[in-house]
This record gives structure tokens, C-alpha cells and sequence, in this order.
């Protein structure tokens, strides 16, 4: 086994040209092949180590991010899947922070295009999108690629711990907003002319 990884790492030092090209495509080509973000930018930090891995993710996943984007607009009903998740994950509460957006990718389960839903939704025009893609796509790029070879070895309680501070991350970065029914609105309003 370590022969065949002692040739592959010989084979992208001498080719690193092709070997970045074909990293970057394998990002945009992943989401066909059914692999998760979490395991290309884990072999981005093995293959090409934590700067250039990340380098090479985050141009990838935002890649990859545009593509979506464009094809979304392309052809809405093909995604109807997509959007079904969406509603039930997160139903009609209204449309999620860029910052959550940015912290629920660093969680390895959920899906990325249903964040770059959630994105397209908030953002309404391709330059917003664009760039609250590549924020997003920063941290998880980093992160993963980094740290990686740390996330297969950690305890799962260690895990647990992760994703207890992402989730508390993630209720304290959500959008403050009240929602009020009709009836409510008035009943109070009423109550302000009484007094």
C-alpha cells in the first residue's frame, strides 16, 4: 500500500500541472459520483498539503457552487428534489444567514447543493451569490482540508463534542425575526387604543 501512495505522490509532483487541473474538475465532477465534500477536501490536504489543498478546494467547491447555480436557473424543476428537502430541513421559516449558511457546511451531512439553495435564495442575484458562495466555502475548504487527517482519528465523543458547538453556533448566528399571526397583530394593537 505505501508503494502505491509513494507513486502516486511522485506522479503529482511531476505532473502537478494536470494533478491541480484534475483535483479542481474532480470538485465540479463529485457531485455525479455521489462523494461527499468532506472526503475531496480531506484528500486535497493529504495530496497537495493544508495551503494548496485548500487553495484547490476552495476554488473547486466555488466552481462547483456557480455551476449549480447556473443550472438551477436552467432548469428549476429538475431540482425539485433539492427543494422538498429544503422544506422539510427548514421549512417556511424564511431564508438562512449567510453565516449559517457558512457554519451548517461545516457539518459533513448535510447537503451541499441544499446550502446552495438556501444561498440562491437569500442572495436573488448572481454577483451576491457568487461571493456568499466563495465566504461559505472558505471555512469548510480550510477546515477539512487542514484538519483532516485529525477528523478520522478523533474519538466519538470528540465528534459529538463538534457538533454540539456547531449546533449552538448555529442558533446563535440564525436571523432574528418575529413572526406574528394577523390575529395577534391586531389583538395588540387593540389593546394599545384601550389603554
Amino acid at each position: 500500500m505505501d508503494e502505491k501512495l509513494d507513486v502516486l505522490f511522485v506522479i503529482i509532483e511531476s505532473h502537478w500541472w494536470l494533478a491541480s487541473l484534475g483535483f479542481i474538475i474532480f470538485h465540479i465532477v463529485r457531485q455525479v459520483l455521489f462523494i461527499p465534500v468532506v472526503i475531496i477536501c480531506i484528500a486535497g490536504g493529504a495530496l497537495f498539503g493544508g495551503l494548496i489543498g485548500s487553495i484547490y478546494s476552495i476554488v473547486g467547491l466555488t466552481l462547483s457552487s456557480l455551476f449549480f447555480y447556473f443550472l438551477y436557473n436552467q432548469m428549476p424543476r429538475i431540482f425539485g428534489k433539492v427543494l422538498a428537502m429544503k422544506e422539510r430541513w427548514f421549512g417556511n421559516r424564511g431564508n438562512l444567514s449567510v453565516g449559517q449558511v457558512t457554519v451548517l457546511r461545516l457539518i459533513p451531512f448535510i447537503h451541499f447543493h441544499l446550502l446552495s439553495l438556501c444561498l440562491i435564495e437569500t442572495t436573488k442575484t448572481f454577483n451576491k451569490y457568487a461571493r456568499a458562495s466563495l465566504l461559505t466555502n472558505i471555512p469548510l475548504a480550510v477546515i477539512y482540508t487542514v484538519f483532516g487527517q485529525f477528523i478520522m482519528e478523533f474519538s466519538p465523543t470528540a465528534m459529538v463534542g463538534v457538533l454540539i458547538f456547531l449546533t449552538a453556533l448555529l442558533l446563535f448566528m440564525r436571523q432574528k425575526v418575529v413572526v406574528m399571526k394577523w390575529e395577534q397583530f391586531f389583538q395588540k394593537e387593540k389593546q394599545f387604543k384601550r389603554g
